[in-house]
């Protein structure tokens, strides 16, 4: 049989290109496991949606009213300026802080956990599902098993006091008869022993059980949570946006898996940022009036001052009034005057709330500037009159608006005591908390089936493609061929053999072997495939051993696991069956199975026979097949490779090979050990089994090149177990039916 040899490198181009039918052929040659994992993956998926505890989503929605309540005692400029539209980062930020989550967190109790126990996978499914007849029905306990919960119990606390120490660790409660309790601790130690609605205490631990619904016996997991951590945990589940840009409409939403729960934490967080709200407007309110109450008796002073400076004046010039032209600077003067005055008031209180920089104080002040330009035009007119109009005039206009500006003062106290009093803030609550109970947001039952499903279908077809990455044994004949090895055989997997292989490994023994009939695939099942592919190996070493110098037959491996003793002792079989005698020497004295498949024990073999301890008829044993015979390894010895090295080999497959038609030697893998290099030397035909995904090609490269350098030429190869693959253009044989003749 003739090879064409191929370079190794000649295939590099088309290994560059992916080649659709064969990804395609390796899905359809793994379709069982990846239908059997994506089932998986189903079923899977299908539990979890049934078993997972729904959580509700309650929603509310709350106004930010665009402008503040106006404040009295701020100009149109100053109070546009402060006043803008109200950011929603800054309000969601509120509603969401720490002061605002916590106060729900206190009214509500919400840093004590409270669990019943539920019997493991099915029992919250069940709890769930229970519909108590009439209000405080208790679902009955399965099988007796009291200490779960399975629907209809309940634990309301109203206090629980606990050290430091347990703070985060679960205390278990169990009910007891006529509603008293027992509380332990993590490591089921007593705590103290209670009854509903009184207050129990031991030692630094208190407790008191408002309500308990619950069978004697039933067990609850009570933990007292850290604080930052329920803070936290609201916080994630917390959601909180804007519906439109500018709009001042924020939507929230809270995830719990107790919908009245969820309904009752978003109102106390809606609540208390509302309160909030108010509180801080009327803060502020009181802000200022606190501060105009502190202006109020200096002015009243600088009145009074004022009016007696004009009294004693016009008293010494004996002068009671003005001329019209001074009236007419006095009332300017006088206007002017209380609208700066006014101004410094507001300066003071807005330097108060925002730094010199900020728009509303430099607007401010350049107003203020403007009417200080217009009062000292009106200043020097004043200094043209005569010097007692000057005087007079200057004094009335002190009077004037001291007088202004604490009428001013008076009526801004009594605005600002009555918007402190009034505040309602800007915002409110528009939709106040509700929650679907018929459509919990999760779990996703449709899309996690799906996902789940997907999911499993992927990964199954990933592991495929990469344990097909990884897998570097070769699958094609013409990756035997490029090494220079012709293929003289290619044997399919049978399965008969790998059926009862995995069923208590039938054709090749179990226990001592001492059946005295050979399992061998070629007697069981002479019509599978695989015995034909052997028949056709018979009838291609019948035409190579013409021109070899004996009919000694190695059969040899790179590795184990290959099945040369397969294929030693099947093709045995067949040329025994074609009317040839044959000798089958099990030449791997270290882990040689061959007495196994023949039914005999390894009792007095090679061994034995090389050591000179018996002769060569002991050694040798009849089949239950006419013609075929067989020597077994032998006791195992320390040193097989100098048994192998001695003469008495020589001579003993000489004799043989002159007793019988072919001489059949299946040896160790000669990567493993070098006995098959040794026995290489006597036999004229050495072919090697190459194992269809298990044997690397730069594997049977290198245990060629082993035996060439001891001289040994392989005439060629066996490519054994092949499978059948939808991603490779090669096929064995056609499909024998019937039985054949031996």
């Amino acid at each position: 049989m003739s090879a064409v040899s191929t370079p190794p490198g000649s295939r590099q181009d088309s290994n560059d290109e992916i080649d659709l039918a064969a990804l395609l052929g390796t899905l359809l040659d793994h379709r069982w496991l990846i239908g059997i994992v994506t089932a998986a993956g189903f079923a899977l998926s299908l539990m979890y949606v049934l078993l997972a505890s729904p959580v509700y989503q309650a929603n509310a929605m709350v106004q930010v009213e665009s402008n503040s309540p106006t404040l009295p005692g701020l100009t149109a400029v100053s109070q546009a300026l402060t006043d803008s539209a109200p950011q929603a980062v800054t309000e969601i930020a509120l509603m969401t802080s720490r002061t605002v989550v916590g106060k729900a967190v206190d009214d509500l109790k919400l840093d004590v956990q409270v669990e019943p126990k539920r019997f493991p996978l099915i029992g919250s499914l069940l709890a769930r599902r229970y519909q108590p007849a009439a209000p405080g029905d208790l679902a009955s306990p399965w099988l007796g098993m009291n200490s779960y919960g399975w629907g209809g119990d309940t634990l309301a606390l109203s206090q629980l006091s606990v050290p430091e120490e347990l703070v985060a660790k679960p205390l278990l409660l169990v009910a007891a008869e006529a509603g008293a309790y027992a509380l332990y601790d993590d490591e089921d130690n007593l705590l103290l022993n209670g009854k509903v609605g009184e207050k129990a205490s031991a030692g630094t631990v208190s407790l008191r059980v408002e309500q308990m619904s619950a069978h004697p016996g039933m067990r609850f997991e009570i933990t007292q949570l850290p604080r930052l951590a329920i803070l936290t945990s609201l916080q994630n589940n917390l959601t909180a946006s804007e519906k439109a840009k500018d709009s001042g409409i924020i939507q929230l939403s809270y995830e719990n898996g107790d919908p009245d729960l969820a309904v009752a934490t978003l109102d106390a967080i809606t609540r208390q940022y509302t309160r909030q709200n108010v509180e801080r407007n009327s803060a502020e309110a009181a802000s200022s009036l606190q501060f105009v109450q502190r202006q109020l008796p200096n002015v009243r002073a600088d009145l009074e001052k004022a009016e007696h400076a004009l009294a004693e004046y016009q008293s010494q010039a004996h002068t009671v009034d003005v001329t019209l032209e001074a009236k007419s600077l006095l009332d300017q003067v006088v206007a002017l005057d209380n609208n700066v005055s006014q101004l410094k008031l507001q300066q003071a209180e807005v330097s108060r709330r925002f730094t010199p920089q900020h728009p509303a104080y430099r607007a401010l002040m350049a107003q203020l500037g403007e009417l200080e330009g217009k009062k000292q035009e009106i200043n020097d007119r004043i200094g043209g009159l005569p010097q007692t109009q000057q005087q007079l005039l200057g004094l009335t206009r002190e009077v004037q608006v001291s007088t202004l500006t604490y009428t001013n003062l008076l009526n801004q106290a009594q605005q600002l005591d009555i918007a402190r009093a009034g505040t309602v803030g800007n915002a409110r609550v528009v939709d106040k908390s509700v929650v679907d109970v018929s459509q919990p947001i999760k779990p996703k039952r449709l899309q996690l089936l799906v996902i789940g499903t997907f999911l499993a279908g992927f990964l199954a077809v990933a592991w495929v493609f990469l344990r097909q990455m990884l897998n570097r044994g070769i699958e094609d004949v013409k990756q035997i061929e490029e090494l220079g090895l012709p293929v003289y055989a290619s044997i399919p997997m049978s399965d008969y053999q790998r059926d009862h292989e995995s069923n208590g490994r039938k054709l090749h023994g179990s226990g001592n072997g001492r059946s005295n009939r050979p399992h061998l695939l070629a007697l069981d099942a002479p019509s599978d495939l695989a015995i034909e592919a052997i028949r056709s190996l018979r009838t291609s070493l019948h035409f190579a051993r013409l021109e070899a110098k004996n009919n000694i037959l190695m059969i040899c491996g790179s590795s184990p696991g290959a099945g040369k003793t397969f294929v030693s002792t099947n093709l045995a079989a067949v040329i025994t069956q074609g009317g040839q005698r044959v000798l089958l020497i099990d030449g791997d004295m270290r882990r040689g199975t061959l007495h196994r498949v023949m039914g005999h024990s390894n009792d007095n073999g090679l061994a034995d026979l090389l050591a000179g301890k018996i002769d060569l008829a002991t050694a040798t044993r009849a089949s239950a097949i006419d013609g075929l015979h067989f020597i077994p390894r032998g006791e195992a010895p320390p040193n097989p490779s100098e048994l192998l090295m001695r003469p008495n080999l020589a001579a003993l497959l000489q004799t043989t090979a002159q007793q019988y038609d072919l001489v059949i030697v299946d040896t160790p893998p000669i990567l493993a050990v070098t006995d098959a290099a040794i026995i290489g030397r006597h036999a004229a035909t050495s072919l090697m089994v190459a194992r269809f995904g298990l044997n690397p090609a730069k594997e049977l490269a290198l245990a060629k090149q082993r035996f060439e350098h001891n001289g040994i030429e392989l005439r060629g190869a066996i490519f054994n177990a092949v499978e059948r693959r939808h991603d490779t253009h090669y096929v064995y044989g056609y499909q024998y039916q019937g039985k054949t003749d031996a």
